[in-house]
């Protein structure tokens, strides 16, 4: 089956093969691996108040400028960097979030630290497995669960920035921890566990 005769979520925008890509090969496949966590948790930060597809198109600039998202290196930026990602255009620059990702990553590395790894804390807000939605349209998916709220809280009580419940539902659902796809998309039942 060829890429036009895929049935794919509404939300992708048809014929754009960066989001279709993103959509048939990452979006809700379940994530084990702390430095995708952790790219994930920068990219859903900077969409904060945007679309997805301006972050996608900037991926590969985030990747440079954010040390291929290796957390250890972020935790260490200073003032120095924080300038020279201001001046970075092919980034989403705002100090806020910025500073946040770089925040973000000394405390993405307590939780290692605690937990033994980033995976085995974030995936204890659902059980250990994907929750497997079978929503029939888009309007149907909800914008944060229950889940998103415990996760977010718990985020921001560590001290997290940007991580409200809707981000951290968008996040979710990226990282696998929900399966959102609708039912009439072909990655639904691809992704489906039970």
């Amino acid at each position: 089956m060829n890429s036009q005769n895929k049935r794919r979520c509404q939300w992708v925008t048809e014929g754009h093969l960066l989001y279709e890509n993103y959509h048939d090969t990452e979006w809700g496949v379940p994530l084990h691996d702390d430095c995708k966590h952790f790219e994930f948790l920068i990219l859903e930060g900077a969409q904060a108040g945007l679309s997805w597809l301006a972050i996608l198109k900037r991926r590969e600039n985030y990747r440079k400028a954010f040390a291929n998202f290796n957390p250890r290196k972020v935790a260490a930026y200073d003032e120095k960097q924080i300038a020279a990602l201001m001046n970075n255009e092919g980034i989403i620059r705002n100090r806020l979030k910025i500073e946040a990702a770089i925040k973000n990553a000394q405390l993405f590395l307590d939780i290692q630290k605690e937990f033994g790894s980033f995976d085995t804390y974030v995936w204890k807000f659902v059980g250990g497995a994907p929750i497997q939605n079978r929503w029939a349209s888009l309007q149907e998916i909800p914008i944060e669960t229950p889940h998103s709220q415990a996760l977010s809280r718990d985020l921001k009580k560590r001290g997290f920035k940007f991580v409200g419940p809707t981000i951290m539902y968008a996040h979710m659902q990226a990282i696998g921890l929900v399966n959102d796809h609708t039912t009439d998309c072909f990655r639904h039942s691809q992704l489906c566990s039970d």
